[in-house]
C-alpha cells in the first residue's frame, strides 16, 4: 500500500517565514523585531524625570530659559521613546538647558531628578 507522500497527498513545507500553525485549536503569536528598543533602566529613569519636570514647568512663568528647557525636555522624551536612549549630544544640550534655567529648576524636585539622571548617564 502507498503512503500519503507516495500518493502526493502529504504536506510539504519548503521554507517558512513568520508564524504559522498546523492542526486544530492552535494559537500563534509572532512579534517581528521585538516590538521596540530595549529599555535601559537609567534611560527609563531619565524619561520619568523628564516627564515630571515637563509637567511642573507647564505651571511655571514663561521665560526664554524655561521655553528652551521645555523644548529640550520634549526632544529628549521623543528621542528616548523612539530609540530607547537619549544620545550624548541630547544629554549635553539638556544639561546646558537645565543650567540656563537653574533659577526655576532649582526650586523643583523634578528638576533635581532630571539633573541627577543626566549626571548618572554622562558620568558626573
Amino acid at each position: 500500500m502507498a503512503t500519503a507522500d507516495e500518493r502526493g497527498n502529504g504536506i510539504h513545507i519548503g521554507s517558512v517565514q513568520g508564524a504559522f500553525a498546523i492542526g486544530d485549536h492552535n494559537t500563534v503569536t509572532h512579534n517581528e523585531g521585538g516590538g521596540g528598543p530595549a529599555a535601559d533602566p537609567a534611560q527609563q529613569e531619565l524619561l520619568r524625570a523628564v516627564r515630571a519636570l515637563r509637567d511642573d514647568l507647564s505651571r511655571a512663568v514663561e521665560t526664554p530659559q524655561v521655553t528652551a528647557l521645555s523644548g529640550e525636555l520634549a526632544d529628549t522624551e521623543t528621542e528616548i521613546t523612539d530609540t530607547g536612549a537619549a544620545g550624548p549630544g541630547r544629554l549635553a544640550r539638556l544639561r546646558a538647558a537645565l543650567g540656563d534655567a537653574s533659577a526655576v529648576v532649582g526650586l523643583l524636585a523634578s528638576g533635581a531628578a532630571v539633573g541627577q539622571a543626566v549626571a548618572a548617564l554622562v558620568g558626573g
